[in-house]
């Protein structure tokens, strides 16, 4: 590759990973309520459907526990960037057990966005109806389940495009959408108070045995026996009822990988934004209800029961109607939000699925446009449409079945970190509380007692919720084979051994630019080839504020010098071995929560193609790992004469070469600039110094003036008859120990950030 432009030059290769972009703690928390948060909306009537009146306790039980959840996601995501339940569960159990989790994990997914676009419909229509009642209008009437149906597949569509288009838009609307959220919440909150402190609140009722009060659909192969006569397993039916006001926790492990640094706090940030939020909005929702509303009236609002604590609340009509108004319109918002973030974390996870082998690459194949996996996406889209039309807006129906999927994957997510203890009790930066031990062998307390509590809760739902537990277990099943099956197939097809690799999209520049690759002038260029051998690359990431540099990672495609006459097409400039190092290049990046640029440049020397690259993307260092061939001095020498035959303005220009214990590094500066002279050079000139001093000058003579007579008398002398003895000199110094190079090493704790 040269410099200069020329007909039928080779293009340059732009490489950029699919999603690989960083989001902050608040956006992944968005994200995340988009979901939870949203099952405020429609879990308190669901539980009471199947419990009655006591059934906020349980809302409020389930909020509690939903934190010890939160923390077997926390240790799980500590250990995998992609946390998510295939990985853990594969790692832990093997990958049958991942298969089955996944299946059941997809159940969730299918069905989360229906409930919540059904729960919307059900909002609006509600809405529809009570204005058109109130302000006698004829006609201003639906039937509230099939538009609720119509409603959720409109906003599924909408959410299906926003998803084919990227991560960027969703996590940006979800977080306008919470924004949205929080100010109908407070004025909610700030109401419900003064109303009960002026009309007073209707008495709750004591989650004890009497009070349970179990419809017939709630308990399932129970009916008729005396299990629901028991205090303890009364209580995990009620709990089980109430389980989906928790759900999302996996869309968090999802959302993991594009967390930005730190990772690991932003996470653990995110989880306490969560939790709080979904505590206080989802569990004083279902107590406002049975505070406010009467017991007849409120078996009116249980598909709409935000909406119905809106019309109960103190205040003129018209100021309460607009109020309802705007809770509908903020309940269509999350719930809408709610479906983007199944199609958000249901691709996230067939994405995993797929890197493994278990689902054809056909499905991870990049938009061309966009870079999204957009079949996979277009495959979740279709069973969420395929469930709503079968559901015709039955939002208790989704509800049963919903929660099979939700306990089943949070189940056996805690039974493989608590294997993984055991098996991997090393590399993971954060546990689970309540560690004891016991002769030098952990018990994990506060794990083991979280999974059985989780598995408890899991078997009696099998048994009271007949609808999730047929429905839920045919769509497991139906997925299970599918994964054996592609599975086996993929493994005829690769006939050896698979290795996990990133889809990348290519984008062929025929020219290179910092603009055109939009990277800040004074970037950071970093040159891979071995993905073994990226230590270099790890400290960049390590040490880079990314508000004020940005990092290119850069990797060249060595071609002839005859292939440089013909154009070269894009899968002969990026082949196996880029996607090889990019593909460790990206983990090591989502490990770190940093965003780098890729990039393939195809040239005849990898030292010249990147100073070039360098030069064209105004970069301010280069930084390399040591060759396996060359002193860090013969390194040096290459790239610093590369340097020289750029055109003239040379940009300025560092070399940073990373040595093979990881830590120092030589920093070389590269064209013209001070010097780093020796204590004894230094000595020299001031001794000169003195000595001419007083032999004419005086005050006037300055050090600097020394160094540059003596320049000039060596540049004289170089270019006559001593040249010689100039060469000789300095040969000899060379052999004394001073380095001909300029060039210096430093310890990685010494170099500035």
């Amino acid at each position: 590759m040269t410099i200069e432009k020329r007909p039928g030059a080779v293009k340059v290769v732009v490489a950029t990973t699919v999603m690989l972009s960083f989001i902050s703690f608040w956006r992944a928390a968005a994200i995340v309520l988009a979901d939870m948060a949203s099952s405020a909306f429609y879990a308190g009537g669901i539980a009471e459907t199947a419990i009655g009146r006591s059934a906020p306790w349980f809302i409020l039980g389930i909020m509690l526990f939903a934190y010890a959840v939160r923390t077997i996601y926390t240790e799980s995501c500590s250990m995998f960037v992609r946390g998510g339940v295939y990985r853990v569960v594969h790692e832990a159990m093997g990958g049958t057990l991942a298969k089955f989790s996944v299946s059941a994990l997809m159940f969730d997914y299918v069905l989360t966005g229906p409930i919540s676009g059904v729960s919307a419909g059900l909002y609006l229509g509600g809405l529809i109806n009570e204005v058109g009642e109130r302000a006698h209008i004829v006609g201003m009437h639906v039937n509230s389940q099939y538009f609720a149906a119509v409603f959720a597949a409109l906003v599924t569509l909408y959410f299906w495009r926003k998803n084919i288009i990227g991560i960027h838009e969703s996590s940006e609307k979800a977080l306008r959408i919470m924004q949205i959220t929080t100010v109908m919440v407070v004025i909610l909150i700030i109401w419900c108070f003064a109303t009960i402190a002026r009309k007073g609140a209707y008495p709750l009722t004591p989650p004890t045995l009497p009070n349970l009060h179990f419809s017939d659909e709630a308990l399932g192969w129970f009916k008729g026996t005396l299990a629901p006569t028991i205090t303890a397993v009364a209580i995990f039916i009620g709990l089980g009822h109430s389980l989906l006001a928790m759900s999302g926790f996996e869309t968090l492990a999802q959302v993991f990988r594009e967390v930005a640094h730190p990772k690991l706090k932003n996470l653990q940030r995110a989880g306490l934004v969560i939790i709080v939020y979904s505590l206080l909005f989802t569990t004083l929702v279902s107590f406002f209800a049975i505070w406010i509303i009467p017991d007849a009236d409120r078996q009116n609002f249980l598909s709409n029961l935000i909406g119905g604590i809106s019309m109960y609340l103190i205040g003129p009509v018209w100021l309460r109607l607009l109020f309802h108004g705007f809770v509908v319109l903020v309940g269509t918002l999350i719930l809408a939000g709610a479906v983007n973030t199944a199609i958000i974390g249901s691709n996230g996870v067939l994405n995993r699925v797929a890197e493994d082998g278990v689902l054809p690459d056909w499905f991870r194949h990049p938009h061309r446009k966009f870079g999204t996996t957009s079949r996979l996406i277009n495959l979740v889209v279709i069973l969420q449409l395929i469930t709503i039309a079968i559901s015709r807006g039955d939002i208790y129906l989704l509800g049963e079945a919903y929660a099979f999927g939700v306990v089943w994957s949070f189940a056996m997510k805690a039974l493989s970190v608590l294997v993984l203890r055991y098996k991997q009790p090393a590399n993971r930066e954060w546990k689970v509380p309540l560690n004891f031990h016991i002769r030098g062998v952990e018990i994990p307390v506060g794990l083991g007692i979280t999974t059985l509590i989780l598995f408890t809760l899991a078997t009696v739902n099998v048994i009271t919720k007949k609808v999730a537990t047929i429905s839920g277990a045919s769509f497991t099943a139906a997925f299970f084979i599918v994964f054996e099956l592609t599975e086996q197939y993929n493994k005829r097809q690769r006939k050896g051994d698979h290795h996990e690799t990133e889809k990348f999209n290519v984008d062929a520049r025929p020219e290179l630019s910092s603009e055109a690759v939009h990277v800040r002038p004074g970037n950071i260029l970093v040159a891979v080839r071995n993905p073994h051998r990226l230590q270099h690359l790890e400290r960049i990431l390590r040490k880079t504020d990314m508000r004020r540099q940005d990092i290119v990672v850069v990797s060249v495609r060595q071609i002839s010098s005859g292939a440089a006459e013909h154009p070269l097409t894009t899968d002969q400039i990026f082949a196996d071995d880029e996607t090889t190092v990019f593909t460790k290049v990206v983990s090591l990046a989502e490990k770190a929560g940093k965003h780098v640029e890729l990039m393939v440049v195809p040239g005849n020397d990898p030292y010249e193609a990147v100073v070039q690259t360098a030069a064209r993307l105004r970069s301010a260092r280069i930084v390399m790992g040591l060759s396996p061939k060359l002193t860090p001095s013969e390194q040096g020498e290459q790239v610093g004469r590369y340097w020289e035959q750029l055109p003239e303005p040379r940009p300025s220009l560092s070399l940073e070469i990373v040595l093979e214990n990881q830590k120092d590094i030589v920093f070389f500066n590269l064209g013209p600039h001070p010097p780093r002279l020796w204590p004894e050079d230094i000595d020299l000139v001031h001794r000169l110094w003195l000595e001419l001093s007083r032999q004419g000058p005086g005050s006037k003579l300055h050090h600097r003036d020394v160094v540059s007579v003596a320049l000039r008398r060596m540049n004289d002398e170089l270019h006559s008859g001593r040249a010689g003895e100039v060469l000789e000199d300095v040969v000899r110094e060379v052999a004394n120990g001073h380095n001909g190079h300029d060039e210096e090493i430093r310890p990685e704790s010494s170099m500035a950030r």
